[in-house]
């Protein structure tokens, strides 16, 4: 391994140096190395099956390294996590679920955010300076509309909205979003990569969001890191969305056009061959391309 050294605790919010993941006795991605500085937005991008929630869960600390060295806000993964907001990929939320968007975000504070509530915290009051931060991060968000209504009553945008209150709201220095644009129509989408950017910027959160199109995110992005072919190349969006970065890292001639309206658009990207990898690794426990629905390869991302 090269002689390179991880940088100090007060640098980077993330940082790979060679690092290597296995699950279910397959590599996933090996001699990936990133940098990610404090309040930088960054997008992961990679086709379905690629390793971006892998990655994701490698940051929290989830799934060891079968090789190389990270650090997270300075740390080893996982034992930062109190400062890491998370927002997996979409849950439903059915129609009849009576409990509240004020009450979603609220579980982001009471430290059992994957389940529900015990049945006398979705009845709190909102005094208290508990109750003045989820307040806060509602009208950050723009949901002090429809936060009192049901979730299950609340559109995709809307629980979008909430879901990132959830996880802004214990103040975390890095977040971390899974697909938040999945499923969502164009103009929620752009309006959700406009408010994740918003918090980026005026909270100085550090930003690592995984996407299948980089398009909506364009505008606002500092880096990129794409993952294709068990490894990665990471940079600025003009150093990697390029014939030639795209090129290598595929292995096969890719050529990205830039549409009228300003959109990236790749052409040649071959399918992902780890759509049968996938269901077996599912079976145990650990995926990455079950629930990475891939939108076709139109897009750059």
């Amino acid at each position: 391994m090269a002689e390179r050294q991880l940088s100090t605790p007060e640098s980077p919010a993330v940082e790979l140096l060679d690092a290597g993941v296995r699950v279910g006795g397959r590599t996933i991605w090996s001699e990936v190395s990133m940098s990610m500085r404090a309040g930088e937005f960054v997008a992961l991008l990679g086709a379905n099956g690629s390793g971006k929630s892998t990655l994701l869960k490698t940051i929290l600390g989830a799934l060891p390294l079968a090789a190389g060295e990270a650090r997270v806000l300075g740390r080893a993964p996982g034992a930062a996590n109190a400062a890491i907001g998370y927002l997996p990929q979409r849950r439903a939320f059915e129609a009849g679920m009576g409990l509240r968007g004020r009450d979603i975000v609220r579980m982001g504070l009471d430290g059992d955010r994957w389940g529900l509530p015990l049945p006398w915290r979705g009845r709190r009051g909102t005094e208290g300076p508990a109750g003045r931060r989820v307040a806060e991060v509602i009208e950050m968000v723009g949901a002090s509309g429809y936060a009192e209504r049901p979730m299950g009553e609340c559109s995709g945008g809307e629980q979008q909205r909430l879901l990132i209150a959830q996880a802004l709201v214990g103040r975390p220095r890095l977040f971390l979003l899974d697909e938040p644009l999945d499923s969502l129509d164009l103009p929620n989408q752009a309006a959700i990569a406009a408010l994740v950017a918003e918090i980026c910027r005026s909270q100085g959160v550090s930003v690592l969001l995984v996407a299948h199109d980089v398009n909506p995110l364009l505008p606002y992005l500092d880096r990129v890191v794409y993952l294709a072919r068990g490894h990665a190349v990471e940079g600025s969006v003009e150093e990697v969305i390029t014939d030639e970065a795209l090129s290598r890292l595929y292995g096969v001639p890719i050529e990205v056009l830039r549409a009228s309206d300003g959109r990236l658009v790749v052409v040649g990207q071959p399918e992902p061959p780890a759509h049968h990898h996938d269901r077996h690794s599912h079976a145990h426990g650990h995926h990455d391309g079950a629930h990475d629905h891939d939108h076709g390869h139109a897009h750059a991302g």
